[in-house]
């Protein structure tokens, strides 16, 4: 879609510094104070990763989201620069630069302690967020709050919107129903699932034309 379209992709959400915390053995030892592991710092969270993928796929990117007035905020502006990322939007959290901690296990598996800052309360400039999206063809919302604002400004613009949802619980939750509303198409993690396929059934019956594309870890992937 996008080297159709010229290669212009926004990506609206979080980005800050993800700790991985890689386990050298199958499980800690949670009994013990200490364990021995690999602790890396990545420019992370939905938006970091997606928009650096874009960028570094080949395609014009931008970047809609905040980041603190501190080091770890800086390092970020840095690493989006350097992948040539258009950062003309990305905004301050008084509150700092949003933090994640990742413990990560060898089978792939996952538990994530997010600290979003301010995210539930800032009000993004709506008039530079708008002349930004205008300039795109297709959008990627992750999830913080104050995104949900930029919908329905995308969706006049007549941008493509994407929304990741994450790892869903239930669709019905009333924080991502936004989110569905407006989306063209929806990523969303089945790690909560037995499969992801009621899910899927669910989105397509609320949204026919829905595009649903389904992140099942070590079995792949599932498109709806």
């Amino acid at each position: 879609f996008l080297q159709d379209n010229g290669g212009c992709a926004e990506v609206v959400g979080s980005v800050g510094i993800d700790t991985n915390v890689y386990f050298h053995s199958a499980e800690p030892d949670f009994t013990r104070e200490s364990n021995f592991t690999e602790d890396l710092d990545y420019v992370g969270q939905a938006g970091g990763y997606a928009s650096r993928g874009y960028a570094q796929l080949g395609w014009r990117t931008a970047f809609i989201g905040y980041v603190g007035d501190d080091y770890q905020g800086r390092f970020v502006r840095a690493e989006l620069a350097h992948d040539g990322i258009d950062t003309s939007a990305l905004f301050i959290d008084p509150a700092g630069t949003s933090r994640s901690v990742n413990l990560m296990y060898r089978d792939g598996r996952r538990k994530n302690f997010y600290d979003g800052k301010s995210h539930m309360q800032l009000e993004p400039d709506l008039a530079l967020c708008r002349s930004v999206l205008a300039a795109t063809r297709l959008a990627h919302f992750n999830l913080p709050n104050w995104a949900r604002r930029l919908l329905p400004i995308a969706k006049e613009l007549g941008v493509t919107v994407a929304c990741d949802l994450q790892d869903v619980v239930t669709l019905r939750d009333g924080y991502r129903e936004d989110f569905i509303e407006h989306a063209d198409i929806v990523f969303f993690s089945a790690v909560n699932q037995a499969g992801p396929a009621p899910l899927i059934g669910e989105l397509l019956h609320w949204k026919p034309d829905v595009i649903v594309v389904s992140g099942m870890g070590a079995r792949g992937c599932a498109l709806g």
